[in-house]
């Protein structure tokens, strides 16, 4: 079965179900590919593998992960990812507004934390970029850069995970946030 390509969670409560850090870290290893068990999620996370099967039946209720296929062994429950992407709507009130900006904060150390650990004579390390711009636009222009760079990071994933790539390949990690600032322009 194919996944799709994206999940997109509008729902608060499916939002606020992705604050807690372990279960960032959870997702993040789920949506790479892998498909992993309560007991291994658990090493990841730092949790017991009880408190980690709570939490991985909480991000269940919201279809935000999903049980794999058993393996032979019926005691291990391996979970997955059910699409390629995750994408969180900030357009579903206050909660969920803060759970975004929860897992936006801890998104953004985790991509400072893989860019220090990687080496100074790492010969991709040239590749590291940041590119930060203040652009102007109107709401219309702005669905549509959105909507272009989604496209663009799409086309570059090309199916390939954790556990199925090139050997010449190497995971990259991009983080693409549209955050508008100052006051709304009033409607004419």
């Amino acid at each position: 079965m194919a996944k799709k390509k994206r999940l997109v969670l509008t729902d608060p409560r499916a939002i606020r179900a992705l604050a807690h850090p372990a279960r960032q870290v959870i997702i993040d290893e789920l949506y790479s590919g892998k498909v992993l068990t309560a007991t291994e999620c658990a090493e990841l996370a730092g949790l017991t593998p009880s408190a980690t099967s709570y939490h991985l039946r909480a991000l269940e209720r919201w279809g935000i992960v999903e049980r794999a296929d058993t393996s032979t062994d019926g005691r291990e429950r391996p979970w997955r990812a059910p699409a390629q992407g995750l994408e969180v709507s900030t357009q579903s009130g206050g909660a969920g507004r803060i759970a975004s900006q929860t897992m936006i904060r801890n998104n953004i150390l985790r991509v400072l934390e893989q860019f220090e650990e990687l080496a100074g004579d790492d010969p991709w390390d040239d590749l590291s970029k940041l590119n930060r711009s203040r652009l102007w636009l109107t709401r219309a222009e702005t669905e549509q850069l959105d909507q272009e760079l989604t496209e663009v990071i799409d086309r570059y994933r090309k199916g390939r995970t954790a556990t199925n790539h090139p050997a010449a390949t190497r995971q990259i990690s991009t983080l693409l946030v549209v955050v508008p600032t100052g006051k709304a322009p009033e409607e004419s």
